[in-house]
């Protein structure tokens, strides 16, 4: 029995041609970039390629970009780093209660800190209200942090017109651009995104890099204590190989990325149909016409996340309940909860599939005909 991965969302696997680039850097290029020999001037030239690469996929300049461990410490340095850095302009941030915990956790951070967190609603559509944003705004906020997919429902959030809102605002606009990336065109400029997080493990790039971008002339304050690596934003030896590697993902991503949105459309689409053919009960989780090709979110009345999640596992599927780093947890989903209210079914009852460049048409539909079979003897 074939094991078919329906959870790109989580992570994805890596691109032959990424692991190809890589494994010459390993042999060849060990020098530490800020060592003024040859070696080191080998690997510089390689991170400052890199680094134009990055800036170019968001049209960003190549001294805005700030190389990190991932995702999550890219958000953790755009609100610790942003929030210390401007304390004297005012004290309070918003965000939205559907964040990724990396940008959640880090909030309740900030409040213990002192600072005074607005937690913006979301709505049965998966979505922030701009509304909302502005009667939330103060003269006083120095920083909005709105995700720009949310990584368990797809949904595409409104960045663009917060974006505007806050043109003539004070407050700097942070996104957490990890599931957007690379299918989605993000121009910061245009945007008004003054801060941005990308993930390479979400590309087909390597785990444990990814990038902040930082527009010029934000204060930002380091979160850690070393050299001078980053502009002094960013402390310790950059990790060549890995940062090559994910520049190769951001070429791939960015010269393939109206294929890959066209092919994980029509996945999406044969998947729901397979499931309809088959009688499956389900409901679609959010606005599916401002959801990302990528991702979907089903709601299966009658059923239970971990029952459905073991069942799938059986048979050979890979999908998730959520977010990665609540896999496995028996607690209802948060974002679920901020859409439905705490009580309803779907937080308990839903499952989130993500489509990516393993699948095929093929493994797509024996994947739904399994998942069909599944859910109608689980809810029989």
């Amino acid at each position: 029995m074939e094991a078919i991965y329906l959870d790109h969302a989580a992570t994805t696997p890596i691109e032959q041609e990424v692991i190809d680039t890589m494994y010459p850097i390993y042999q060849q290029t060990f020098g530490n970039p800020s060592s003024v020999h040859s070696f080191g001037r080998r690997a510089r030239r390689l991170l400052d390629e890199a680094r134009r690469v990055m800036a170019k996929s968001i049209h960003a300049n190549e001294k805005e970009i700030v190389f990190t461990s991932g995702g999550t410490e890219a958000d953790n340095l755009a609100l610790i780093g942003t929030a210390l850095a401007n304390r004297d302009k005012g004290n309070h941030i918003i965000t939205s209660v559907q964040e990724h915990h990396a940008t959640l956790h880090t909030a309740e951070y900030l409040e213990k800190e002192g600072f005074d967190v607005t937690y913006l609603p979301i709505y049965e559509d998966g979505k922030v209200r701009v509304e909302d944003l502005q009667e939330a705004l103060r003269d006083d906020t120095i920083l909005v942090s709105i995700m720009f997919v949310n990584n368990e429902t797809g949904i595409i959030q409104p960045i663009k017109e917060i974006g505007e809102i806050l043109t003539d605002h004070q407050a700097y606009l942070h996104t957490d651009a990890v599931q957007a990336f690379g299918l989605l065109d993000i121009d910061v400029k245009k945007m008004g995104i003054d801060l941005l997080s990308v993930s390479s493990h979400k590309i087909y790039g390597p785990k444990g890099v990814g990038f902040l971008y930082v527009r010029e002339g934000i204060p930002i304050n380091t979160l850690q204590f070393g050299g001078e690596q980053e502009r002094k934003r960013r402390p310790g030896t950059e990790n060549v190989v890995s940062i090559v590697g994910f520049q190769k993902a951001v070429e791939l991503a960015m010269e393939n990325k109206e294929n890959r949105r066209q092919q994980y459309q029509r996945f999406k689409e044969l998947f729901l149909r397979i499931l309809r053919e088959n009688h499956v009960t389900f409901e679609i989780n959010g606005d599916y016409h401002t959801q990302i090709e990528s991702i979907v979110n089903l709601s299966f009345p009658g059923a239970n996340v971990e029952q459905l999640l073991t069942n799938f596992d059986l048979e050979g599927i890979a999908a998730s309940s959520g977010s990665a780093c609540t896999a496995g947890s028996v607690e209802p989903s948060h974002v679920l909860t901020a859409m439905f209210g705490k009580n309803n079914p779907c937080t308990t009852n839903s499952i989130r599939f993500s489509f990516g460049n393993f699948n095929t048409m093929e493994n797509v539909n024996e994947a739904a005909n399994r998942v069909a079979k599944i859910v109608n003897r689980l809810t029989s």
